[in-house]
């Protein structure tokens, strides 16, 4: 049975899942998420019973002092609710776990329920998969949905994936199922470079958040982390020359497939961003965007090289 007796009256909730495992490339969803925990100081007001959903010789428990007290943490999924502030403040219930080892159909029904009960108007999923890209250039991050109308309204892409899922992809369904709005953000990790963190991938998943929401994402050290670890990685590739020419071809590609891609939309993307981070609105909605500046890929204002 679900009891939220200690949670209050939300604002507009928008419940903001990620799940370590098989989704979580470099750790760079559940790290995303973590973050905005710890940004706006989460309150866990949940948690999901491990025994109906882990297989511990997989995900092991852990064990730790405290006081002097041996105690366990055993692997599961919390809920936590933060507010974010501002002239028109909302909450996130933000969702961070590991992907389930069995009974997928009832750990999704089961976060539903929470859904409904907190009012959730949209469930928005964070991911990270490896990809043929170059950790030189700005991390793709694609949004994507089962609803042909959120796509359109949202400016996002209409799934039409065809393979093998995890539960990212599982929950997106459920929630298209059960008449709950969804969208999945997905960042692309040079596989080439996959060991956790990525700052970078992280940071990306943050900026598309907050241009998803409308809202203003506090980044902490996240940026310093992201040009730390692309140094880190620049110094790794040179001295390897096959992998510094892999680099380079994978630059190569990139940039001549987005040469089409640049375009004044993207430019005032990254200046709204520029004026939320100000907290000065734009006048008449939407800016124009400046009458000079680089082109790109939306994506390319996901994070700083």
């Amino acid at each position: 049975m679900i009891e939220l007796e200690g949670v209050p009256e939300l604002i507009d909730p928008v419940m903001v899942a990620a799940f370590e495992g098989w989704n979580d490339a470099g750790d760079a969803a559940s790290t995303a998420v973590a973050h905005l925990e710890r940004e706006w100081k989460g309150e866990v007001f949940a948690a999901l019973d491990a025994e109906d959903y882990y297989d511990f010789q997989v995900n092991r428990p852990t064990v730790f002092m405290d006081a002097g007290v041996r105690k366990i943490t055993w692997p599961t999924t919390r809920l936590s609710v933060v507010r974010v502030g501002g002239e028109k403040p909302r909450d996130l219930v933000l969702v961070r776990g590991i992907e389930p080892s069995m009974r997928w159909r009832s750990f999704c029904n089961e976060l539903l329920g929470f859904a409904h009960e907190l009012g959730v108007e949209l469930v928005v999923i964070l991911g990270a998969l490896l990809g043929d890209t170059p950790h030189t250039r700005p991390v793709p991050v694609s949004g994507v949905t089962s609803d042909p109308d959120l796509a359109q309204r949202m400016d996002l892409e209409e799934t039409k994936y065809e393979g093998p899922t995890g539960i990212v992809g599982v929950l997106q369904e459920a929630c298209t199922h059960a008449g709950v709005p969804a969208v999945s953000l997905w960042a692309a990790v040079p596989h080439y470079v996959s060991q956790p963190p990525n700052p970078k991938a992280t940071l990306a998943l943050l900026n598309r958040l907050e241009d998803l929401l409308d809202l203003r994402i506090p980044q902490g050290e996240l940026p310093e982390d992201a040009r730390a670890w692309q140094v880190g990685v620049d110094q790794l590739a040179a001295e390897d020359s096959e992998v510094a020419e892999y680099v380079q071809t994978l630059e190569e590609a990139r940039d001549t497939a987005e040469l089409p891609e640049a375009s004044g939309e993207a430019i005032a993307r990254e200046f709204e961003r520029y004026l939320r981070r100000r907290d000065v609105s734009p006048p008449g909605g939407k800016p124009r965007p400046p009458a000079s500046g680089g082109g790109g890929k939306d994506d390319e204002d996901d994070a700083e090289d």
